[in-house]
């Protein structure tokens, strides 16, 4: 196995899946492979997929957006730079670059070969993923190659569809990497954060995304609590940094969105609140059905994600994927000339308070569902398979109950797995029994419909702590639990 150098931080599992797939033997008969890394933009796989290059000797090559005819030219320079041979002629098209590349790959020894920012070079040349299923497949310069040929890119919806459906590349990779952001706790660490509260508050505007530590931010991070707001006043919303601009950037990038007016309407509708598609397509003035090819598309460039309702099946939530885009839909796009002309101090005066109950109460409800999705066992009283949020309907008092955080345990052969855990969740309210009295009117209700809910434990996620006579009844009563901030973020 590779080592991993110390300059890159975590990404212990992503490491470990690249260098399995570099280091792999050649296997005589088996010929190249090839491999798909994809992710979002800001995440850090060029700098992942650099290293690794680096410690195998491996090539490594970033494309651009360029003719057909110069992106030729400059991938061969960058063989001829990693195999210090020149070519005979150069490459008419891709069917000799990628020909040559292969047959340059021999050896008894695998060799990496990065492409990285491939959407650039498929938009141009439609034909290239073909070229690269003819030529690994038993008739290509691939057979006796022992490549291991990466294909890496940002633009989700096409990275997504090299290996989708009737695509020529369709079963042909052995390694398939989405690099994802870092989990909450690892971003933390990262971000140098010991105080979990001020973990949570950055964290709802800057996510998991590495890039936005140094490059956008030149190491600028809050000091402490006190040191919060004047962060987010001089790195934020100060238009001479580029986190300033960052979320306009995310959405002007993808290249399937061609109507942005549309797309940051959607996207401002997610973030303050209307999370369903009747409530999105109200807010922003448009049919139900006028606002399903938006959603579908933000979904492929993975800025939205649909989470179904654990409860009502047919029904689900939408919710922005990158903190920074709802921290611009909820707070800057209203107020952008303001901020443009450095009122910037100003304006998070007046739209703290809404940073706090639009964009802070949501996200810390994801951290805690996050939370109970990597929980050991005994935490539950169970393995967590599944963990979401739900509307638990009670007619009888003519209201609904929402459930911010439901763990269900896996399926036990035909039937559906037991119920772990209810959970409710408050990021600036002590909560108290008045919390568990809901959940445990919601657990009734489900009991009745069916759920299996006799050892269900009913928890408390509060991020403003909890009333003594709550803590005095979960010391007794042991399907009780409190989470608080210090546990969510493994702190003592």
């Amino acid at each position: 196995m590779v080592p991993k150098p110390e300059r890159v931080f975590d990404r212990v599992r992503e490491w470990q899946g690249l260098a399995s797939f570099a280091s792999a033997g050649a296997q005589a008969g088996h010929g190249a492979t090839l491999g798909i890394v994809s992710g979002r933009r800001r995440q850090g796989k060029s700098f992942l997929l650099q290293a690794l290059a680096e410690e195998t000797g491996g090539m490594y090559f970033a494309a651009t957006e360029a003719t057909e005819a110069e992106s030729l030219r400059l991938f061969g320079d960058a063989l001829v730079r990693h195999t210090r041979a020149a070519l005979d002629r150069p490459f008419r098209d891709w069917n000799d670059a990628v020909a040559e590349l292969f047959r340059r790959s021999r050896g008894d020894r695998p060799t990496l070969v990065v492409v990285d920012e491939f959407p650039f070079l498929s938009r141009v040349t439609p034909s290239l993923p073909s070229i690269i299923q003819r030529e690994l497949g038993p008739g290509g310069s691939g057979r006796d190659s022992s490549a291991r040929l990466v294909l890496c890119g940002s633009a989700m919806a096409v990275m997504g569809g090299l290996l989708a459906g009737q695509a020529p590349l369709r079963g042909r990779a052995g390694l398939e990497l989405v690099v994802q952001p870092f989990g909450y706790r690892d971003a933390a660490r990262f971000w140098g954060l010991a105080d979990p509260r001020l973990a949570v508050l950055v964290h709802s505007i800057v996510g998991g995304t590495p890039a936005y530590r140094y490059e956008f931010t030149q190491g600028d991070a809050p000091t402490g609590l006190d040191d919060f707001d004047s962060w987010v006043v001089r790195s934020v919303l100060n238009p001479q940094k580029p986190l300033f601009r960052e979320a306009r950037y995310l959405l002007a990038e993808e290249s399937d969105i061609r109507d942005p007016a549309l797309y940051h309407s959607v996207l401002a509708a997610i973030a303050t609140g209307n999370t369903t598609n009747g409530g999105i397509a109200s807010y922003i003035g448009r049919r139900s059905d006028q606002i399903t090819h938006p959603l579908n598309v933000l979904e492929d460039c993975a800025l939205v994600t649909r989470e179904p309702d654990v409860f009502r099946p047919g029904r689900s939530r939408y919710r922005i994927v990158e903190p920074l885009i709802t921290f611009y839909e909820g707070v800057m796009r209203r107020r952008w000339p303001e901020l443009e002309a450095y009122r910037g101090e100003t304006v998070w005066g007046s739209a703290r308070e809404t940073f706090l109950a639009q964009i802070v109460g949501p996200h810390f409800e994801a951290l805690c569902r996050a939370f109970a999705q990597d929980a050991d066992e005994e935490v539950y009283g169970g393995f967590p398979a599944t963990v979401g949020a739900g509307v638990v309907n009670d007619p009888e008092n003519r209201t609904q109950i929402e459930i911010d955080v439901a763990v269900f345990s896996p399926p036990d052969g035909g039937r559906s797995g037991r119920l772990l855990s209810l959970g409710e969740v408050k990021w600036g309210e002590t909560m108290s029994r008045h919390h568990v009295a809901r959940l445990a009117r919601a657990r009734d209700l489900l009991a009745a419909k069916g759920y299996d809910t006799r050892a269900t434990t009913l928890a408390c996620y509060g991020g403003a702590g909890f009333t003594e006579e709550l803590r005095a009844s979960a010391a007794s009563d042991a399907g009780l639990r409190l989470v608080g901030l210090n546990e969510i973020y493994g702190v003592g």
